[in-house]
């Protein structure tokens, strides 16, 4: 029996040709988790550059999360030339239902749960191109299922142009020391409250609800902080049932950046160490308009 997963993607398999998109993980679990992490909607666009592939989902417009799966973390990535979605260019997209890709990727169980990495199957990916369906091929001990999931017109998602945008404070921390911070407040609160001050106290979360504020202040001088810059104050709100989409990744990341910039939206970007490199989950909201006791 031919070995679907372990077959060079450079090689002339006519199969293989078909296909725009060819990727392979040895270990599926850690791509199973970045999606698992970003995942509280259905519908997930996907975009393919030779950079790697980045999954976004977003609700109403003011939440989004984004997972980074560089190239580089794959044994095998390629994108062949011209086969993109615009003439004479290599770049892929599409939307897919994320909860299908998941279940997919959890076909034989346990992915994403935290066992040991070592038991779960390898995985390749393949994509023809536009209106095609997204192939995943897992395997395990010699199994093979291969699972094709139908593709949509990518959406067009929210650009929150954090890249330009002016950064008022940054603050980086290991992820185990806000998720402590994040087990201190009153999680039944409607509002979340990020400030972070270039003075004292600098850096306080506080939740707001009708049975009271809870407020967690750290100083930048705290072990717990890494990094500290500010150049004004920062303060907003923001839903609490809109951020925990964006601290579900807190549990499987290594450190986190909190930023915050001149329109106090707010982006939490967690590095996610690999056997390969590390990747990258995102996380942007933004904030709630002026309530009256502000």
């Amino acid at each position: 029996m031919v070995d679907l997963l372990s077959m060079s993607v450079g090689g002339d398999d006519g199969m293989d040709r078909q296909y725009a998109l060819i990727a392979r993980l040895e270990n599926v679990k850690i791509f199973a988790q970045l999606l698992k992490s970003i995942h509280f909607r259905e519908r997930s666009t996907w975009y393919i550059t030779s950079n790697g592939i980045k999954v976004t989902v977003e609700d109403a417009k003011c939440v989004q999360t984004n997972a980074f799966v560089k190239a580089e973390i794959f044994q095998e990535f390629l994108l062949r030339p011209g086969r993109g979605d615009v003439e004479g260019s290599d770049d892929l997209s599409f939307s897919v239902n994320l909860g299908v890709v998941l279940e997919c990727l959890n076909m034989f169980g346990g992915v994403g749960g935290g066992e040991s990495l070592g038991a779960a199957p390898s995985l390749k990916i393949c994509y023809a191109g536009y209106g095609h369906p997204f192939v995943l091929y897992l395997e395990e001990q010699g199994v093979i299922t291969d699972c094709q999931v139908k593709t949509k017109e990518a959406e067009e998602c929210l650009d929150f142009n954090f890249a330009n945008a002016k950064i008022t404070s940054k603050v980086i921390m290991n992820s185990d020391y806000l998720k402590e911070v994040f087990s201190e407040l009153d999680t039944s609160s409607e509002y979340i409250e990020f400030c972070i001050s270039p003075t004292a106290p600098h850096y306080q979360i506080r939740t707001i609800g009708p049975a009271g504020d809870c407020n967690v202040a750290v100083p930048s001088s705290s072990d717990m902080v890494e990094l500290f810059t500010s150049t004004s104050t920062s303060s907003a709100r923001y839903k609490l049932a809109m951020l925990r989409h964006g601290i579900k990744p807190l549990g499987l990341s290594e450190k986190v950046s909190i930023r915050m910039d001149e329109r106090d939206f707010l982006c939490l970007q967690y590095m996610v160490r690999t056997d390969d490199g590390p990747a990258f989950l995102e996380f942007y909201c933004a904030p709630e308009e002026e309530l009256p006791d502000r």
